[in-house]
């Protein structure tokens, strides 16, 4: 006698189970990580109880989401602030863990109609959507501005004048923004999953893609491990437990990525100037702390420090590295321009990711009776850009010989593996 069947909670039967448990754990990842850095960086000794509050607006900033911030002095004295940065620790976090919970229902299959793989992306949407507004009503407060003591603030007190900054978020273009994200996080678990299953008449097209774009994910990854070794040598033998978590929990790829692309030959320009700035390598601050708009490439930083030029051997070393997985993984009858065109847009591809995701800018000022920026302590600016279409083509240039490279070892390495045994006669 068969035991009787328990019929299955409609939910888990439509997927509806697997997708709500996907979205919460990458919501509550993407929160942890940024509450651990934002802790590490002091935040948790913000006033009136705004810590859950600048959490929800970093979560917000990593999804492509938008925070304004805002200032005000009084009637007679107006504050200025803007802010563009992404904290990719958090981003990354999430994305990996929002990637494989897409993936994780669609397992052990080999072909998958377009349909059933848009209503799975349907399902993470409708239930990202109510996650994005909550996020973006969430992040929302204002601070009071300590301006210290003296003629500053003696003026805030006679005129009424006393500074609050603070932040609050564009709903819309955070909605907008954030189910952009998401599709694109989607998009990539199909492109560099090698298990995932697509529709029948993508399957040829697989084969181009998908080495490449996992080759990829590989090579960007490596940076990060990379990183997060130098941030446990660092704390080990000079310290500053607090200050390296805290960039390693927010912003470790905006370290790591950029570097890829200097190692390239890539040149960025940036500011670093006021009391606030990047936590980043003291050298790198040397570079940005200029009066004027510094360039930032391997040899500005190896004038301060020789030991940048390893970003060249770390990229000639782990690019072809990168070739020959992506080689590997390729079918065996693929040439070898078709591996280094084929790694060339995919590490242009990259590079203009970088370039995008991984530029700051913030600005913060404060004028009393429309005199100019006052005070040192109360104006700083910090700025960060690529030479995009500079990065572009050097990455393009090094895909085509990495590429080739890679696809040469492959080759080699497959003709000079064990022969297949002869089957015996029938």
């Amino acid at each position: 006698m068969n035991p009787p069947t328990v019929p299955a909670w409609p939910g888990a039967r439509h997927g509806w189970a697997q997708a709500v448990g996907a979205v919460l754990t990458g919501l509550a990842v993407m929160v942890l990580v940024a509450a651990l850095g934002l802790w590490a960086a002091g935040a948790g000794s913000l006033p009136d109880g705004a810590f859950p509050r600048v959490v929800a607006a970093a979560v917000v900033t990593a999804v492509g989401g938008s925070v304004r911030l805002t200032g005000d002095a009084g009637a007679l004295a107006r504050s200025q602030a803007t802010l563009t940065v992404l904290p990719l620790s958090v981003t990354l976090a999430g994305a990996l863990v929002l990637g494989a919970g897409f993936l994780r229902p669609l397992r052990h299959r080999a072909v998958a109609s377009a349909g059933e793989l848009g209503g799975w992306a349907a399902r993470f949407a409708v239930l990202w959507l109510p996650v994005l507004v909550g996020l973006a009503f969430a992040a929302r407060r204002t601070f009071a501005v300590d301006v210290g003591s003296g003629t500053l603030s003696d003026l805030t007190d006679l005129f009424d004048a006393a500074p609050t900054a603070g932040f609050t978020t564009d709903v819309p273009s955070t909605v907008l923004f954030g189910l952009l994200w998401l599709a694109g996080v989607l998009l990539l678990a199909l492109l560099t999953s090698r298990g995932a299953p697509l529709p029948a008449r993508l399957l040829r097209r697989q084969e181009s893609v998908r080495p490449a774009a996992h080759a990829m994910v590989g090579l960007l990854l490596a940076y990060v491990v990379v990183g997060l070794v130098g941030a446990v040598i660092t704390v080990l033998t000079r310290g500053h437990a607090a200050t390296v978590t805290a960039l390693v929990l927010l912003g470790l790829p905006n370290l790591v990525w950029p570097a890829l692309t200097l190692g390239l030959g890539a040149t960025w320009n940036g500011r670093v100037e006021g009391p606030f700035g990047l936590p980043v390598p003291h050298v790198l601050d040397e570079v940005l702390r200029t009066p004027d708009v510094s360039t930032l490439d391997v040899r500005s930083l190896a004038a301060h420090d020789g030991r940048m030029w390893w970003l060249v051997v770390a990229a000639a070393v782990l690019l072809p590295a990168t070739g020959f997985r992506m080689a590997a993984r390729s079918p065996a009858r693929m040439r070898l321009w078709q591996h280094a065109v084929h790694l060339a847009v995919a590490l242009a591809a990259t590079v203009l990711m970088i370039c995008l995701t991984a530029r700051v800018s913030a600005h913060y000022g404060l004028s009393l009776l429309g005199i100019g920026d006052l005070g040192g302590e109360l104006t700083g600016e910090v700025l960060l850009r690529p030479r995009l279409w500079q990065a572009v083509g050097l990455g393009a240039l090094w895909g085509l010989a990495a590429g080739f490279l890679g696809g040469l070892l492959a080759r080699t390495l497959r003709r000079g593996g064990p022969a297949r045994p002869t089957p015996p006669p029938d």
